[in-house]
């Protein structure tokens, strides 16, 4: 009775992980057989959790939605309220739970009614945050490319450019990452060929999907938090630098937050800094606020805007130390 328990809520976290599955791929994940799975579907179902099955080769198992939430999840007074406050928290009101939050609202989302769904989305359309924040991004566009990365289907889209350049693209989502205000889709871009950061701001309307699916490609790296970082704070800069910092990586990411530069551990008590600008002697100026001990690895030519930089302010200090003396007399 323990491991069919346990079974069964292994069974229902992998449905709640992802829209669709079919019966083959959760035999395999669970390390049973099919007949298996369709068994302890059948007590999911006697237990109350709507899940809508589909026969033939494309069939499979989804979690849908019901005329009621799933037994002992939550009331709907406690679905509003979750709702609100993981919606509050995609807003960046949590620092670092942004993403976490956007896909637990996804969950709920899935398996809400519809009675619910409605009224959801009039209390976030009736709560609007105070003081500074970044563009705004429509709650829908969100939870629509976070559903299109969990259910691995390709989405197509409008898009413009920093420039202002329109285009229309086609991709397979593979990520959602947020930095400070920001929200950001990794994707590879089918037309292209290659992977892609489009802002989410940027996206025109909704995400069109046509039910089309794709099997996940390794995102570069192996982190698309990591990829993203780099892609918005390197590779568009006509200056692209490295930097040895002599501080512990977790003070120097309170300093420079993901959209400024990638940082990676080297050891204890050092980090790289991987980033980006138009000039190298934009580069010195910041790499001189920092307040810690650096070693320049590429390229030259920030060496050299920093040996011109230190001159300049010795010169300054010794001509402010000259005057002092001199009105002293």
């Amino acid at each position: 009775m323990i491991d069919t328990s346990a079974r069964l809520l292994r069974l229902l976290s992998l449905l709640q992980s992802r829209p669709f599955w079919r019966g083959p791929e959760l035999a395999a994940r669970m390390d049973v057989t099919e007949r298996t799975v369709r068994r302890d579907v059948d007590r999911l179902r006697s237990l109350g959790y709507p899940v809508a099955s589909s026969a033939g080769t494309a069939g499979g198992y989804q979690l849908a939605a019901g005329s009621n939430l799933p037994p002992l999840l939550l009331e709907d007074d406690e679905a509003l309220a979750v709702s609100l406050g993981l919606r509050m928290a995609t807003g960046g009101t949590v620092v670092g739970m942004e993403e976490s939050a956007l896909r637990a609202l996804a969950k709920l989302e899935q398996v809400m009614p519809a009675r619910l769904r409605t009224r959801v989305r009039n209390l976030h359309a009736a709560v609007l945050p105070l003081g500074p924040g970044g563009p705004e991004v429509p709650h829908a566009r969100l939870v629509a490319l976070a559903n299109a990365c969990r259910a691995l289907q390709r989405v197509d889209f409008d898009y413009e450019d920093q420039e202002g350049r329109g285009s229309a693209r086609r991709v397979e989502p593979h990520a959602l990452v947020s930095t400070e205000a920001r929200w950001y889709l990794l994707a590879w871009d089918l037309v292209r060929g290659d992977w892609r950061t489009f802002r989410v701001d940027r996206i025109a309307g909704m995400p069109r999907g046509n039910g089309e699916r794709f099997l996940p490609r390794k995102v570069p790296g192996g982190d698309a938090a990591a990829f993203v970082s780099r892609a918005i704070s390197v590779q568009p800069y006509a200056v692209k630098a490295r930097i040895e910092l002599h501080a512990p990586l977790a003070r120097m990411r309170e300093r420079i937050p993901a959209s400024a530069g990638k940082l990676t551990r080297l050891d204890a008590q050092r980090c790289e800094l991987e980033t980006g600008a138009q000039r190298p002697d934009m580069l010195a100026y910041h790499l001189a606020l920092l307040d810690v001990s650096f070693v320049v690895i590429e390229p030259v030519e920030l060496e050299q805007h920093l040996r011109a930089l230190s001159l300049r302010l010795s010169r300054a200090a010794r001509a402010s130390s000259r005057r002092r003396r001199g009105a002293a007399r």
